[in-house]
């Protein structure tokens, strides 16, 4: 897993753990994929007022991370 530096600053800001964005990744609540790009949503119940963590990444090589960050209203379809 490399995140962007944008990535990076989100979980500095956010205080995102890696752990959080794995698990997210490996078990997510949601998954939208366009392209390459993979969008994925987890409700982590005692973090993030409640509100579901998105992460944006693209599957290559390896696991490229391009931002995490908490929604602020939940999702639905």
């Amino acid at each position: 897993m490399k995140p962007s530096r944008h990535a990076r600053n989100n979980m500095r800001l956010y205080d995102i753990s890696e752990k959080e964005i794995i698990d997210t990744i490996r078990s997510p609540d949601y998954i939208e994929k366009i392209g390459t790009k993979v969008t994925v949503h987890k409700i982590f119940p005692n973090r993030f007022s409640g509100f579901p963590l998105k992460v944006v990444y693209e599957e290559k090589d390896e696991i490229f991370i391009i931002t995490a960050y908490p929604l602020k209203k939940t999702y639905r379809r």
